[in-house]
């Protein structure tokens, strides 16, 4: 009898985290995933192509969450994803990240009695002014399997006190999806892509994305960085796909980029790719871009004060640069010099195979006759 398994995405980087897991259960025919939109964030490249680029299928149940208030939102998810549960009665919930989605979803399927894997377990930036952080630790305190994406992770489940034998050092899925969205790229004509000729024209870029709360909402601190990014952009343009909370809050403060930053319109996962793996350096505030610049060796600039994954900075092209102008101006050209740009630094099980070791050792225990009893 094949065993259902629900795997939970709220937002546009958790499916890139999903998918490969999914396309590894195909190959195991005991398994039956099933995906859960939450419908967590309104997001410009949730069409049918997105998910065609990842070779999904359109999301099995859309629970339209919605935007609003960490508790509204949560609430609604809740209420929704419990009546999925219900009906579906699945052996295992599989969430991943840290967004509100992935919290909301744990809590509900402990409180049903359905075992839990935390699919990028264990980060900490140790920062709880950062709803990220509450998520992640929340997530943990309940979750019953944990798969790790770096040594430190474990260091943290052990020190919170989490059987050792529930965590699996599995790799990044996220990094699976890149070497497999990179392959792709091999086969596709570069005209393809909208911003074909502007990247011919450039011998020498850099790519920028920005977004997080903490950057882009603090008028003195926004402004800030805009002087910092002018300044980099003096020696080398600046390619932008901006995300909209950026472009509204740009337009709110007054902020002057100057033409030699291209502002461009939001870029799906491919096409981002298909510009930031030939830059000289990556700016970034994503935790995910911290990890993918690492895995394909270009040098990154994280416009933040602290990380939750410290591998990136530790093995990988990573130079964590805060917020101060001057200091962000400083990391970028020590990151155009470090002799770890363009190395392809490769951290342990950052090899693409992350989502094959996942479901081998779920179908190794929690996966072999687990038959969840609902509670109420």
């Amino acid at each position: 009898m094949e065993q259902v398994v629900l795997l939970v995405a709220g937002a546009r980087p958790n499916f890139m985290k999903i998918a490969p897991l999914y396309r590894a259960a195909q190959r195991h025919p005991e398994i039956s995933c099933r995906i859960v939109h939450t419908g967590q964030h309104y997001d410009y490249e949730m069409s049918q192509a997105f998910f065609e680029d990842l070779e999904l299928p359109a999301p099995h149940h859309f629970l339209h969450a919605g935007s609003g208030s960490h508790a509204g939102q949560t609430a609604r998810i809740m209420i929704a994803f419990e009546e999925v549960c219900q009906a579906v009665r699945p052996a295992l919930v599989v969430v991943v990240g840290d967004v509100n989605s992935t919290l909301a979803c744990s809590i509900v399927a402990k409180k049903l009695e359905i075992p839990v894997a935390h699919v990028e377990a264990g980060l900490r930036s140790f920062d709880r002014t950062m709803p990220e952080e509450i998520n992640r630790l929340v997530t943990d305190a309940i979750s019953d399997y944990f798969f790790v994406t770096e040594p430190a992770a474990v260091d943290n489940l052990r020190r919170e006190g989490k059987d050792p034998a529930h965590v699996c050092f599995a790799g990044h899925v996220m990094v699976d999806n890149l070497f497999h969205q990179h392959e792709k790229l091999s086969h596709i004509s570069p005209r393809t892509f909208s911003t074909n000729t502007l990247k011919e024209s450039l011998t020498d870029y850099a790519f920028l994305t920005l977004h997080r709360p903490g950057n882009v909402d603090d008028k003195e601190v926004f402004s800030g960085i805009v002087s910092a990014l002018n300044r980099i952009a003096e020696e080398r343009p600046i390619l932008f796909p901006v995300h909209p909370r950026t472009r509204k809050k740009i337009e709110q403060f007054g902020l002057v980029l100057t033409p030699r930053i291209r502002l461009l319109p939001p870029l799906g996962f491919r096409e981002a790719l298909f510009l930031w793996k030939d830059a000289a350096v990556v700016l970034t505030d994503s935790g995910g871009l911290q990890e993918e610049t690492t895995a394909l060796g270009v040098p990154c600039v994280t416009i933040r004060t602290n990380t939750e994954r410290p591998i990136t900075v530790e093995q990988g092209t990573n130079i964590l640069a805060g917020t101060d102008p001057d200091k962000i101006v400083a990391a970028c050209r020590q990151a155009l010099q470090s002799d770890k740009g363009r190395k392809g630094c490769k951290p342990p099980n950052w090899d693409g195979k992350a989502a094959e070791r996942i479901w081998d050792f779920l179908l190794a225990g929690p996966l072999m006759g687990v038959r969840p009893a609902l509670a109420g």
